[in-house]
């Protein structure tokens, strides 16, 4: 059997990130003919044929469909629906990979029960789902981080889809960005069967970089396109098949994705797969000369680690086991010196930066949190303050209601060294709540020391503050 990932068997906390092989697959359907031809072959994997490669510390997928049976989908007859066996998801885990995609048109083609039960049967199998709910994930490579966020921009039978240009995956990369050393943007767009990059995607490779994407993983063409280096940022617009039992000739090639890091640098480059016409069993392909070039052009295009958030010289990041993925709701830890000092409890956490909010005073943590309230019925964005001492941290303040329901907030340093908080609220209010508007308003506070207050504001102040949260 071809185990990518034996050595993060080997690996420990302490260990530093360079040397560290992070592996990413395209599209993998474990139904219909892949399930056949496995079935036919006395249940052989299909990764069976695979040589060559070196082992990785992670590996990910993009899991193309839902577990359950094929009476349980949701399709149209003239609707593909993957449909995967159970058991099917112990051979994902015996070949290796550890984290799987689950933000794609297929996902639901068994409704909510399939995307449950695919959750369920992957965690079992020791695969960390990923979607755009539980992004970002967070994976610890020795002493760096590095944060995962699944996008899926085509609908499926469910018409569920991600917003790639929006509030909310601003708001996830600016959460991934200050917290990881890197982040990875693993999304599922374009157009099947172009093996070109889309007016659309290149847009978007763009304005993910801006919000600070590190490296973009694509994938749902169905076949692989050249990879690009968006502003000093590897960009893989699509990796095309992996495992699956397309016909046409052109979606017999895939692309795999190694990524290497060295002295603090992140670099990666592709390798092409080739799966013979009449099987679903792919085999590493030998490197073509067109290949050598794309591995040399991208080699230029290393991206270095960020370092992560440094609060009155605590490092502060999200908990994270060696080499596996974690997501859900963050755990915070602090140390300093490579020792971890302490770990927060779990939280819902959407946003995280540090500020003198007195003035010379120490630096303060500042989050926004969701949190369920008694007071407004709503599990919705709080803002919270904390100190960090040695044994973890110390609220300052617990999420109090500021003037309006809040969507989001970001500190802004004023021209004189103070700090204001910038809020972006909805438009409607405490008394009167809608939270189906769309109408917003942004306002300007200051810290007084037990709570924020209305800031007197300028024009300029203003318009800073809209500034935070425009999309373009």
């Amino acid at each position: 059997m071809w185990l990518l990932v034996w050595a993060f068997l080997m690996g420990s906390m302490g260990a530093v990130a360079d040397g560290e092989r992070l592996l990413f697959a395209g599209d993998v359907m474990l139904s219909r003919e892949v399930a056949r031809e496995m079935e036919k072959r006395g249940h052989l994997s299909p990764w069976s044929h695979m040589s060559g490669l070196q082992p990785s510390d992670f590996a990910m997928i993009n899991f193309e469909g839902a577990v359950g049976t094929v009476d349980r989908c949701h399709t149209h007859k003239s609707t593909p629906c993957f449909a995967v066996a159970p058991e099917m998801v112990q051979v994902i885990a015996k070949t290796g990979f550890s984290a799987a995609g689950l933000a794609n048109n297929h996902a639901g083609d068994l409704g909510a029960e399939g995307r449950g039960q695919s959750r369920q049967s992957l965690r079992q199998a020791g695969i960390t789902p990923l979607d755009y709910s539980d992004s970002p994930g967070f994976v610890r490579l020795g002493e760096r981080t590095l944060a995962i966020l699944a996008i899926n921009t085509i609908a499926g039978v469910d018409q569920a889809k991600d917003q790639v240009l929006s509030l909310e995956t601003a708001r996830k990369l600016r959460l991934a960005s200050t917290l990881a050393d890197w982040v990875v943007v693993f999304i599922h767009w374009g157009g099947e069967l172009r093996d070109w990059p889309q007016e659309g995607q290149v847009n978007a490779a763009k304005w993910l970089v801006k919000q600070g994407a590190d490296l973009i993983i694509g994938h749902h063409p169905h076949v692989p396109i050249a990879p690009d280096c968006v502003n000093g940022h590897p960009v893989f617009y699509s990796l095309g098949n992996h495992i699956f039992d397309q016909k046409y000739a052109a979606t017999k090639r895939g692309m795999l994705v190694e990524c290497v890091v060295k002295e603090g640098i992140l670099r990666c480059h592709p390798l092409y797969t080739r799966t013979a016409l009449g099987t679903s069993f792919p085999r590493l392909e030998e490197k073509s000369e067109s290949a050598k070039e794309e591995e040399r052009q991208m080699e230029g295009c290393g991206v270095p680690a960020r370092g992560g958030l440094e609060v009155e010289g605590w490092l502060v990041r999200p908990y994270g086991e060696p080499h596996r993925l974690v997501s859900g709701p963050t755990i915070l830890e602090g140390g300093r010196g490579g020792v971890t000092s302490w770990r927060s409890a779990a939280r819902h956490l959407l946003a995280i930066e540090a500020g003198r909010l007195e003035g010379r005073g120490p630096v303060k943590l500042f989050t926004v949190e969701r949190h369920p309230s008694r007071l407004d019925a709503e599990d919705a964005p709080r803002p919270y303050v904390y100190d960090i001492a040695g044994h973890g941290l110390i609220a300052r303040w617990r999420g109090t209601a500021l003037a309006w329901p809040l969507l989001d907030a970001r500190l802004l340093t004023d021209k004189d060294g103070s700090v204001l908080l910038c809020a972006l609220h909805r438009a409607d209010s405490f008394l009167q709540l809608n939270p189906q508007t769309r109408k917003t308003r942004t306002a300007l506070y200051r810290w007084n020391g037990f709570g924020f207050s209305a800031a007197k504001t300028t024009r300029d102040k203003e318009t800073a503050c809209q500034r935070l949260f425009q999309i373009k």
